[in-house]
């Protein structure tokens, strides 16, 4: 097997964590301790995050999209490929040296998609961009920590909480839709959607593009109006 070679470090800023970039031939991964956070050789559960969602604004022009948390740009890359020449897509990422990789030595994964001229790029906590924003975003497309259940900064459970939803529901315009991935499924969170006043629907996808693989979660979480069941 070839070996696997540390390619970069960074700390998570807030929350103190080391990631660190490995390369495996021609394969990148990214590890939290001995956690998996995401690799080359799984990207279909985040492709479908944007697939899906965009399949879900139906045609609508000029679509604005927020995505919390660049990764590896798969979510990124999917929605630019399946959106026309009229959207935006504003990229929020924490950590400023996942954009220096990306544009480093992951840059043909990259494919020019941060360079786009329908994308802004903003280094900071989407926390606070959701929080400062109203009836602003088409869609917000959440691929944060692991999801829900989060791994590497406590400070992500706001995103996640009452709170946190309830600013994704006053940042998203009437007919909004909030996209969230999780590595797992989450019952409580759930149940959480449906009181912060979205209704949702809970998709299973595969990890991986071909259909194998672990199987993770998306949410699709819409305002519920006055009186509509959720």
């Amino acid at each position: 097997m070839t070996p696997r070679e540390l390619m970069a470090t960074a700390i998570v800023p807030g929350g103190g964590e080391e990631l660190r970039l490995y390369r495996r031939g021609a394969d990148f991964m990214i590890l939290l301790d001995r956690a998996e956070l995401m690799s080359t050789r799984m990207s279909g559960s985040e492709e479908a995050l944007a697939e899906m969602t965009c399949a879900r604004l139906h045609d609508r022009p000029r679509p604005h999209l927020l995505i919390g948390g660049y990764g590896m740009g798969f979510t990124l890359r999917a929605a630019l490929a399946a959106l026309d020449h009229m959207a935006r897509i504003t990229v929020v990422e924490l950590v400023p040296e996942i954009i220096d990789w990306a544009r480093g030595p992951m840059a043909s994964l990259m494919a020019g998609s941060l360079d786009d001229p329908r994308v802004r790029l903003v280094q900071g906590d989407v926390a606070s961009v959701i929080a400062e924003t109203a009836s602003a975003y088409d869609a917000i497309l959440l691929d944060v920590d692991n999801g829900p259940d989060g791994l590497t900064r406590t400070d992500n459970d706001r995103l996640y909480s009452t709170r946190g939803l309830a600013a994704a529901k006053r940042a998203l315009t009437p007919d909004g839709i909030l996209s969230i991935w999780s590595a797992a499924p989450d019952p409580v969170f759930s149940r959480r959607l449906a009181s912060a006043g979205f209704r949702t629907d809970e998709v299973v996808v595969r990890a991986r593009s071909n259909g194998k693989g672990p199987r993770h979660v998306i949410w699709f979480a819409t305002p519920a109006g006055p009186g509509m069941p959720q």
